[in-house]
């Protein structure tokens, strides 16, 4: 029922930023809460931030906050997150996913994307 495709991954310097994208298909978009996570070599997949359908609500993981802003333009069905001052540790494979009501566990999304990869250099 909805599909969802991250791109915008790549590999970037310690310090620098990326915008991931998440395109949505379907027409009740707006009626999802957004959550993106990630997933690094050797680790479990973690939550880094997600964000309500209509009225903004967000919540960050600790180690994104004020680096990782989470926002989405329900005209256009796609949910972006923007990474800033990105460290080696922010390295991963990136997911995004939809689910009923904003939360942060990965056990409560309904679907998922296929992921996008980004790598952090020192």
């Amino acid at each position: 029922q909805v599909q969802l495709v991250e791109s915008g991954g790549g590999l970037v310097q310690a310090g620098g930023s990326l915008r991931l994208s998440c395109a949505s298909s379907g027409r009740s978009f707006s009626n999802y809460a957004m959550g993106w996570f990630r997933q690094a070599p050797g680790k479990e997949r973690a939550f880094v931030a997600a964000i309500s359908g209509r009225s903004n609500r967000t919540s960050y993981a600790d180690s994104v906050k004020g680096r990782f802003t989470i926002s989405r333009d329900n005209a256009k069905n796609t949910v972006y997150l923007q990474m800033n001052s990105l460290k080696p540790e922010d390295t991963a494979v990136y997911y995004c996913a939809a689910t009923g009501l904003l939360r942060t566990s990965a056990s409560r999304y309904d679907y998922w994307g296929q992921g996008t990869t980004v790598t952090v250099s020192s």
